[in-house]
């Protein structure tokens, strides 16, 4: 327990970062469907 009081803003940020590369994750994901359902409707 000691390393997280002494290392607080570490944590957060490690934890910040750890959501924000999933979001991104998850959007880049979603973007390809997007773009592969768009091309079935075209054809």
């Amino acid at each position: 327990m000691e390393f997280f009081e002494q290392n607080q803003m570490y944590v957060v940020l490690v934890v910040v970062l750890a959501i924000w590369f999933g979001f991104l994750g998850y959007m880049f994901k979603l973007d390809s469907k997007i773009k592969s359902l768009e091309e079935q409707l075209k054809k």
